[in-house]
Parts: C-alpha cells; sequence; structure tokens
C-alpha cells in the first residue's frame, strides 16, 4: 500500500487513508494501514524490533482521508483524551445522491448500532440503548447526478455520518449499507475526512491538516469547484 503522508515529526504521523483500506487489523487477516505504518517507521529510521504506533481514532474501511497516529505513548495518552472530550475538530466531504432539502443546519439524531449487521440506525428520538449524535452539515457544489456536503462532526459515533445522513433521505454515492443506489468498484464510499485542526499534544502548536480526496473522476470534479 503506497502511503499519501500529510505530517510526520517525533509525536505524530498523519496518513491519508485510500478506500477500502483498513485502518486495523481484524477477523479478515489483511494487511493494514497500521502495519504499513510500522513498517514504513521501521524502515526509514532502521528501528530494531516492534515499532510503537498507537492508534487513538477509526476511519471506516470504505471511507478514505485523515488518520492520525502517535508514534510515542505521550502523545497517544494526551491524544486520546483529546478525542474523548471533542478537541479536535474534524470535517468531512460527503458526496450524496440526493441533495438535502435545507442547505445548511445541525442533525440532532439518537442512534443504536446493530451488533449483528454492523449497522446503525437514527432516530428523532431518545430510546433504549440510543446515544446522542450531533453534526453540522452545507451544501458546497452540485452536478447533475450528485451534490457535495461539507460536515462538521460534534460527536464521534459507529457510522454517524453514514446514518445521520442516510435518515435524512441524503444517501452516500456507492454506500449500499445504508441505501445508496449502487456500489463503487473500488469498494469505498464517497466519504472522506477532509480536515481535522487540533493542538499539538505534545509542542502544544496549532494544527491544521487537509487531506485531497482520491484521485477520482467525480472527487476530482468537486475538488476543482472548491
Amino acid at each position: 500500500m503506497a502511503l499519501d503522508i500529510l505530517f510526520e515529526d517525533n509525536h505524530l504521523i498523519v496518513v491519508n487513508k485510500e478506500p477500502g483500506a483498513l485502518v486495523q487489523g481484524d477477523k479478515t487477516g489483511d494487511i493494514s494501514l497500521i502495519d504499513d505504518v510500522k513498517s514504513f517507521i521501521k524502515i526509514k529510521y532502521k528501528k530494531p524490533g516492534d515499532v510503537f504506533l498507537g492508534l487513538p481514532h477509526r476511519l471506516d474501511r470504505p471511507t478514505s482521508g485523515i488518520v492520525i497516529m502517535a508514534k510515542t505513548s505521550k502523545a497517544l495518552t494526551r491524544l486520546n483524551k483529546m478525542f474523548a472530550n471533542h478537541e479536535i475538530k474534524k470535517t468531512y466531504w460527503a458526496v450524496v445522491e440526493e441533495a438535502p432539502e435545507i442547505l445548511k443546519q445541525t442533525l440532532e439524531h439518537y442512534l443504536v448500532k446493530d451488533e449483528k449487521t454492523n449497522k446503525t440506525k437514527a432516530y428523532d428520538k431518545p430510546g433504549k440503548n440510543t446515544k446522542h449524535a450531533s453534526l453540522s452539515y452545507e451544501l458546497i457544489g452540485s452536478t447533475k447526478h450528485y451534490h457535495l456536503l461539507e460536515i462538521e462532526l460534534h460527536t464521534g459515533r459507529h457510522h454517524q455520518i453514514r446514518a445521520q445522513l442516510a435518515k435524512i433521505g441524503c444517501h452516500i454515492k456507492g454506500d449500499l449499507k445504508y441505501g445508496s443506489k449502487r456500489s463503487n468498484e473500488d469498494g469505498g464510499i464517497h466519504l472522506h475526512a477532509r480536515k481535522v485542526e487540533f493542538i499539538h499534544p505534545v509542542q502544544k502548536e496549532n494544527m491544521t491538516i487537509v487531506a485531497k480526496p482520491p484521485n477520482e473522476q467525480i472527487w476530482n470534479i468537486f475538488r476543482n469547484q472548491q
């Protein structure tokens, strides 16, 4: 797997993940992004033995974009707290098949994850085992068939963006699980972790990292509109 490294220092390494790439090993046994980054660090710095690499957050396999990894335990501990306290601002781009009725708004839903199907359902009101979810979106581009939403994530729930957009009838291109008309050839979906803004956990500097969406026809059309 070719790595698109967006930032690296002694404490952090930030990578732009391809759609379909597995972030962390699972039952499939497929090589993961974290395995590839460990190999990269081991070779680049000629490190003997195991390489420490911490993963303070996840990105769904079909989704592309920014993944932050910690190269030190100090950075990992602080990043874990920052994600838990919502101190890291996350912006996503999503290409959807239907334009939203309201061009800019905040969505508040209550989510329930079905462990058997690995799918999340969004409800308008709280209920048994629900978790509150919030995001804001804005329509920032349109073509004849597709529409580009910019999304700010306020909470970090399982499949949150996919479930909340499906709830309002805005299905992400390629996301069959949540109602898209057809799959994408690469097995990914048109959801991209576009930007993160945070204070460096060790250096205490303001960080803004932006990731280009995949080099693909529809993404390229929208990228050229911005």
